[in-house]
């Protein structure tokens, strides 16, 4: 099964980036919270049209254990900085500018986006690809 390493009940493998200024966040230094990876691009008409709704979603659920990891598969630096402005995104944002080379991209078998992987506490997957009122729904049931 090419899904196997990331098949919903495996442990989401470990991703190091780089964030807008520089710094590395692994994924793994987030175990103890919920995650969502959030594959995303500031090309990308759809991801960009899904941030008011994850916007949303952080507000409510962050101060219960969750954050979000957004992995982008932008290749110019300043393009993706100014969507992060512009949008107004609070979370982690990580990304090694590589388009749709990039490691975690591949690593997660992403071919399109936006792309979502939620992980539990542990560093589990437990959903993947959910995003709106489904996204919302899921996590109230979940994080308590």
């Amino acid at each position: 099964d090419i899904e196997a390493p990331t098949a919903i009940g495996a442990m989401a493998p470990d991703i190091s980036m780089v964030t807008p200024d520089g710094k590395v966040v692994k994924l793994s230094s987030l175990k103890g919270k919920y995650v969502m990876i959030d594959f995303w691009a500031s090309w990308c008409g759809p991801c960009r049209r899904e941030n008011p709704n994850n916007k949303l979603i952080y507000e409510k659920y962050k101060s219960k254990g969750f954050e979000i990891y957004a992995v982008s598969l932008d290749k110019d630096a300043a393009s993706w900085k100014q969507a992060i402005t512009a949008d107004g995104l609070p979370w982690i944002h990580v990304s090694d500018l590589k388009y749709w080379q990039s490691a975690a991209a591949q690593l997660y078998r992403v071919y399109s986006i936006p792309a979502t992987v939620i992980l539990d506490k542990k560093g589990k997957i437990i959903a993947k690809n959910l995003r709106g009122q489904e996204l919302d729904d899921f996590l109230t049931k979940t994080i308590q």
